[in-house]
């Protein structure tokens, strides 16, 4: 059975009560969970949280609940441990995960990485949404991806995948045994830069929500 699964708690640190808080009209929970109640493939949604309100919420709108022990919600807990956790406590055979503070990615792109985790058979242990970027990146002031004495233009540099978390495809037991969404075999899913916007500080807040009015209310895409 496959079903979504949506991790939410409550104590962000940047971006105050980032999940539940007003976010164009609703909040960043409520549209995850409705979107991911569109996608067909996908036959149950489960919310896992520290938060009763969080909870309930899901619960009004039709979601599997699972109340995460504390010590799961603190900065204390590495998120191997919080990801192991989780798949032991999901009822299901693979899982959907996809973060709701991705909230611009398309109900296609889901759709794309569930047909592939299905095509692929298990030749890839998981199917990972990922963008390119193409930056002049340092470490501890040394490069790490070009050379400065003969410096490429940046449309010339290799092109680094980054995850994004937007949409995550892996079986249970395999998320317990790599105690991540991501395999030791995955299929990476590049997305748009758009759509693997990931909201961890106020400035993402508000372009995220002034590019989902744009896009998505104001369908001047089709997203949905």
């Amino acid at each position: 059975m496959i079903k979504a699964l949506i991790a939410v708690r409550s104590g962000s640190e940047r971006v105050l009560n980032k999940n539940i808080r007003p976010f164009a009209g609703r909040s960043l929970l409520e549209y995850k969970i409705l979107q991911l109640k569109r996608i067909k493939a996908i036959e149950g949604i489960v919310v896992n949280s520290n938060s009763e309100e969080m909870l309930t919420m899901a619960k009004l709108l039709g979601c599997e609940t699972v109340k995460r022990d504390e010590y799961y919600a603190t900065s204390k807990c590495s998120m191997s441990e919080v990801y192991a956790n989780m798949a032991e406590n999901f009822e299901g055979d693979i899982i959907v995960y996809c973060n709701v503070t991705n909230p611009i990615i398309k109900d296609s792109s889901i759709e794309k990485a569930i047909a592939i985790y299905k095509e692929l058979n298990n030749d890839a242990f998981s199917v990972n949404s990922v963008n390119i970027i193409k930056e002049f990146l340092y470490l501890k002031e040394k490069p790490l991806n070009y050379d400065p004495s003969n410096q490429p233009r940046s449309q010339e540099l290799p092109e680094i995948k980054a995850l994004n978390f937007a949409v995550n495809v892996i079986s249970k037991e395999r998320m317990i045994q790599c105690k991540n969404i991501v395999s030791n075999n995955p299929y990476f899913l590049s997305i748009s830069e758009e759509e693997s916007i990931d909201i961890d500080t106020p400035y993402d807040f508000n372009i995220a929500e002034h590019l989902f009015n744009k896009l998505i209310l104001n369908k001047k895409c089709k997203y949905f």
